[in-house]
């Protein structure tokens, strides 16, 4: 824009993508690249601030992708098609999920714990997420929002706040734990 007479003060103010876009630098980065629902972990993690970024997509309806996610029976059988069952403990509980804002859950025989920020049924999950190994009291948010995808649910995932060197296990652990055995629990 020119800078003569008939400039104005909102000439300089900035526009809602901008503010957005600053926004989301500001917290956390923006994880860019493919689309794909297994595109490549360099592609899914931000190297600016480190994050997780898939899309997996499913062949079933959102509300069936929200309950498998929040149910604590229906989350017990996506642990043993991940076939991490054979690790854990004998006779442990493999799944304890509430079903309520603030509630707690505990998955893979207490290894993930956190507690639901937001539940929007069919629609989107917040947790403050953690794995044991991490010290205590640091927690990442996983941010699962549920997206139609023709009769299908592509599911827009974020992950962030997690402890930096993470990346690359977990958004490989978030493939093989999570969205394959869920991929063969909706099928």
């Amino acid at each position: 824009m020119s800078e003569g007479k008939n400039s104005t003060a909102l000439d300089h103010t900035p526009t809602r993508r901008q503010v957005i876009a600053a926004v989301a630098m500001t917290f956390g980065g923006v994880a860019l690249g493919s689309r794909e629902p297994w595109a490549g972990a360099e592609e899914e993690i931000s190297r600016r601030a480190e994050s997780i970024h898939q899309e997996p997509v499913f062949t079933a309806s959102r509300k069936r992708v929200y309950e498998a996610l929040t149910d604590t029976k229906q989350f017990d059988k996506v642990i043993q098609l991940s076939g991490v069952m054979k690790s854990m403990a004998p006779g442990g509980k493999p799944t304890g999920i509430s079903r309520e804002v603030g509630g707690a859950f505990t998955l893979f025989d207490g290894y993930i714990t956190g507690r639901h920020v937001e539940l929007v049924p069919n629609e989107r999950i917040v947790q403050a997420w953690r794995a044991g190994g991490w010290d205590p009291g640091v927690y990442s948010i996983a941010k699962f929002e549920l997206v139609e995808q023709g009769s299908g649910t592509r599911i827009v995932f974020d992950h962030t706040g997690f402890p930096k060197g993470a990346a690359e296990h977990l958004a490989s652990g978030w493939k093989e734990h999570y969205w394959e055995p869920l991929e063969k629990l909706l099928a």
